[in-house]
């Protein structure tokens, strides 16, 4: 492999963790919608704290689609034509939650429906993208030229890719919780449950955490390069300490960013242990099937298009992340009743 081959390996899941971190507590905050808000105030308040945010959180999931095309197109076809009705699932429960938190302040009588929109479209994304990933790292059927195979949709589920489904969807859930608590006023009773429910999904997720790496050792059994070895454990090591300073973090008094920004680590993390585990191969084949596995050397583009994209990322990976600090910053604080009015 080359260098920038390798580059843009580990570049695609730096995308994968923005996206993971920055919309993972918007899809949790939807999902918990219906769970934690018990009148339209508190409602309201959920919905303002991702109001400003979102649409420019969903920007790294569309540059990873992006940058996968670009970088490694035999991945693409693979993954996106393989997973084509998750895929279009996931795309209309995006689409769904948009319009809802869009078109909702305008018509009264359709609240209801919005609001369902909004739970349905948070919660198909936050599940089935992590069944994507957990199928791409444990093997897929794919034939000689690389097409997936095997049943489409129902062929993807599978107790191992729901576990790890479910491990990113409590993730998100957790992230929510920790960012609803936080934008939140202290001493407010909504608060206070997000708190509470937060620390409970965070052991949810330590367990689910170690039933997944029992499963992936002792029943995928991964091909992991022995160089990455020692920083996949260093990874999971990693992920673990980071959830544990944020329950603790959690439990503190005043502690709600800490705790926020110590689960958004432990997001990092777990993306670092998969890419990690899965250098170089981008999609794992089934040793059931006839195809071979589609590594970063054998899916990639050529080396002037890596440079290309290289000097691109350059400047345009800057300009959003000073967009996201900009706005961050303008929307920084807890919200009042004045913001949901």
């Amino acid at each position: 492999m080359t260098i920038l081959q390798i580059l843009w390996f580990f570049l695609i899941f730096v995308l994968i963790a923005g996206y993971f971190v920055l919309d993972g507590f918007d899809l949790g905050a939807g999902v918990l919608y219906p769970i934690l808000a018990k009148d339209e105030t508190e409602r309201a308040y959920i919905r303002r704290s991702i109001g400003p945010v979102w649409d420019g959180n969903e920007v790294w999931l569309l540059t990873a689609g992006g940058a996968l095309f670009a970088a490694f197109p035999a991945a693409y076809a693979t993954t996106f034509s393989g997973f084509y009705l998750a895929v279009m699932l996931v795309l209309f429960g995006l689409i769904v939650r948009a319009v809802s938190l869009e078109f909702r302040a305008h018509d009264a009588s359709w609240s209801r429906v919005w609001d369902v929109c909004f739970i349905v479209g948070s919660f198909l994304p936050a599940l089935l993208l992590g069944v994507a990933v957990g199928n791409a790292f444990a093997g897929i059927p794919m034939a000689t030229n690389g097409d997936y195979s095997g049943v489409p949709l129902l062929g993807l589920i599978t107790p191992y890719t729901l576990l790890v489904g479910l491990l990113g969807f409590s993730m998100c859930l957790t992230a929510g919780c920790l960012w609803i608590a936080l934008k939140t006023p202290e001493g407010s009773d909504l608060r206070a449950r997000a708190r509470k429910l937060g620390g409970i999904l965070q052991i949810v997720t330590l367990v689910l955490f170690a039933v997944c790496g029992v499963m992936t050792l002792g029943v995928i059994r991964p091909a992991i390069d022995p160089a990455m070895w020692p920083v996949a454990c260093v990874f999971a090591v990693l992920f673990a300490i980071a959830l544990i300073v944020s329950i603790y973090l959690g439990r503190a008094k005043g502690s709600d960013l800490g705790a926020f920004l110590a689960q958004s680590a432990g997001a990092v993390c777990l993306i670092g242990l998969l890419a990690t585990s899965m250098f170089p191969t981008l999609v794992v084949a089934d040793p059931a099937g006839v195809g071979a596995s589609i590594t970063a050397a054998t899916a990639a583009s050529s080396e002037i298009s890596l440079a290309w994209m290289t000097g691109i990322a350059c400047i345009g990976v800057p300009l959003v992340l000073v967009y996201h600090v900009v706005v961050y910053r303008t929307f920084r604080g807890r919200l009042s009743e004045e913001d949901v009015a």
